[in-house]
């Protein structure tokens, strides 16, 4: 400290400029720090003692996508707003069932949720596996329900309005985003106060709906194993289970997707007007599939829209 006081005026202001910049680089890091917490506060349902070869790993490749897989203990990642406005919204990384893509379709979305004051909760949930699970088909199902369980009941530490929460997907996400949004009544976790596992709302990216015509053939096998039922494959295919008790949805894809056709979507939104649910679909002329936040081969920005839905709905 001695050293700082004998300097000149321009050392003195270059000392208390950079305290200054440290002092700005705390808050943000407080401000963007995220809390994870374990999704299961005792045993997790359906599980199997874990084989010590299966260890989750974290890989980033080429492409710079990082990928998450082995999931057996799920978490959620917290990601708590400045100013939250009280929504709420529980993100499901892609990745076929086989990995997760936590970053580009998890967190990355979780920072764009804090700026605008939703609070946003990334799930890491467990990828189906024979290995650690009784049912692989209902583990995923399982993790996203108790998600929006833990929200709800903690409404009041994390700022949440309870009739505000609603759960988002990419790609496979999508999937059991779709899945937590007309199955919730099926109680598949301990639910003993009986909350509600509605979801208030679903957020949709290039979603995979439909284990039907139009599947994406990875996500099918990865979940249901080789030979699905036909009762299994009803069951999952989210176009097929919609009633007027579904949520709401906003469900964004590209014409140009060849891994999960944009029927998927189409689909969907076709189900819930059938319904009667309020929905929105955005359809771009290209993109592919997986371009996350960030569809490039357009000027028009799908957060955006989803700003002025969320709004319109008096969920944000």
């Amino acid at each position: 400290m001695r050293l700082y006081l004998q300097t000149s005026n321009i050392g003195h202001r270059t000392f208390l400029a950079f305290g200054l910049l440290t002092f700005l680089l705390l808050a943000v890091k407080t401000v963007n720090a995220q809390q994870e917490i374990p999704l299961y506060g005792g045993a997790i349902p359906g599980a199997k003692p874990t084989p010590a070869e299966y260890v989750e790993e974290t890989l980033t490749r080429e492409d710079k996508i990082v990928r998450t897989s082995k999931v057996s203990k799920p978490v959620l990642y917290v990601y708590q707003s400045g100013k939250p406005n009280g929504a709420a919204v529980i993100i499901c990384p892609g990745g076929g069932y086989g990995i997760l893509a936590i970053d580009k379709e998890g967190h990355d979305v979780a920072r764009k949720f804090q700026e605008i004051g939703v609070t946003a909760f990334v799930l890491k949930y467990r990828l189906p596996s024979d290995l650690i699970m009784k049912d692989k088909s209902i583990g995923p199902l399982q993790d996203a329900l108790q998600a929006i369980y833990l929200v709800r009941k903690n409404a009041t530490t994390f700022n949440v309005d309870p009739n505000k929460v609603g759960i988002m997907g990419f790609s496979a996400g999508g999937h059991l985003a779709s899945t937590a949004s007309t199955h919730f009544a099926d109680m598949k976790i301990d639910n003993q106060e009986n909350i509600s596992l509605r979801p208030s709302f679903s957020i949709l990216i290039y979603p995979v709906i439909t284990f039907g015509q139009y599947n994406h053939a990875g996500s099918v096998k990865n979940l249901l194993g080789e030979t699905p039922t036909e009762d299994q494959k009803k069951y999952f295919s989210s176009e097929r289970q919609v009633n007027a008790q579904t949520p709401p949805a906003f469900l964004v894809h590209a014409n140009s997707d060849k891994t999960v056709p944009v029927q998927n979507s189409l689909r969907y939104n076709e189900a819930l007007v059938k319904h009667e649910v309020p929905a929105e679909l955005h359809v771009y002329q290209a993109g592919g599939h997986g371009f996350g936040l960030y569809n490039k081969t357009t000027k028009d920005d799908w957060f955006e829209r989803l700003k002025n839905w969320l709004q319109a709905n008096k969920f944000n």
